[in-house]
Formats: structure tokens, sequence, C-alpha cells
């Protein structure tokens, strides 16, 4: 196999073959600050064969070090508000925040107003604000494909 690709490069390397362009890439990192589960569904479904997430070049990732955006869902319990801070502070620069859903937005859909630290808005600067109870897949898509042809948090891939 070693052999094969040592030849395919060279081969590549004498024809003057060039590489195609680098896709642009957004890495999304996931938080769940206090949901009932529904947007997880819709952003879960959106790596499906059908939506496809990553054809966009868009990928979930573990880690928020690795993160360009900063994605949460739920409505923020005061729990939570140390973690959602630790994640925003561990991405590096620059940095986009995400609020997915109405419960995110603020717009009292979920919790007891004693349990809740209020809407994301008040916690961190918001970029991409994407509304619905829950928000269809190909409006998370939209939002998430939108920011990152703005030129916005982008990578190489």
């Amino acid at each position: 196999m070693f052999v094969l690709l040592r030849q395919l490069h060279s081969t590549r390397k004498s024809a003057r073959v060039t590489r195609p362009a680098r896709r642009l890439s957004l890495a999304v990192r996931h938080v769940d600050a206090g949901s009932c589960n529904a947007c997880e569904h819709e952003l879960g479904a959106t790596a499906n064969l059908f939506y496809d997430l990553s054809c966009h070049g868009i990928t979930i990732t573990a880690s928020p070090r690795h993160a360009d955006v900063l994605l949460i869902t739920g409505a923020i319990t005061r729990r939570m508000v140390t973690p959602l801070l630790s994640a925003y502070r561990a991405m590096p620069e620059p940095r986009l925040v995400a609020a997915l859903g109405n419960c995110a937005m603020g717009l009292g859909v979920l919790g007891d107003d004693r349990d809740l630290a209020g809407p994301l808005e008040q916690l961190l600067p918001v970029d991409i604000r994407i509304p619905g109870c829950p928000p269809t897949p190909d409006q998370i898509i939209q939002a998430l494909v939108s920011s990152n042809l703005a030129g916005q948090a982008i990578t190489s891939a």
C-alpha cells in the first residue's frame, strides 16, 4: 500500500496536479444546559444521512478547546452556569455562541424561574439565534452554514 501511495504522489507531482482548495470547516461544541431533549433530538438528526451536517464542513466536537461555536440548548439552570462559563473560557478565539431553541433564548418555555439563571444573553454574548420549539434540522443547518459563510470562526479543514 505504501508503495502505491508513493507512486501516486510522484505521478501527481510530475503531472503538476494541484490540490483542491481547502474547504471551510466549523467545529461545534454542544452543551445541554437544562432542556427537555427535543432540541438534542433535532440536532442529532442533522448528522443523519438525509441532512448530513458534515457535508457542509460542520462537525460536532467533544472538547470546547477544539470548538469554533458553543451551541447551547435548554433553559439555563443555575447549576449549569459555572460549567457553561468554563466551556466558553476554554474555547480558542475567535469564538461564537449559538442559542438553539426557545428555552436557550429565554422565552420561558421550560422551568421554574427560581431554578433558572435567565436567558443565555445575560451570561454570554449570543452571535447565532436559532428559534423554535424545537427548531427543525434544516433551520439548525441553515443557521450554522450562514455563520460559517459569514467568515466568523473559520478554520482550515
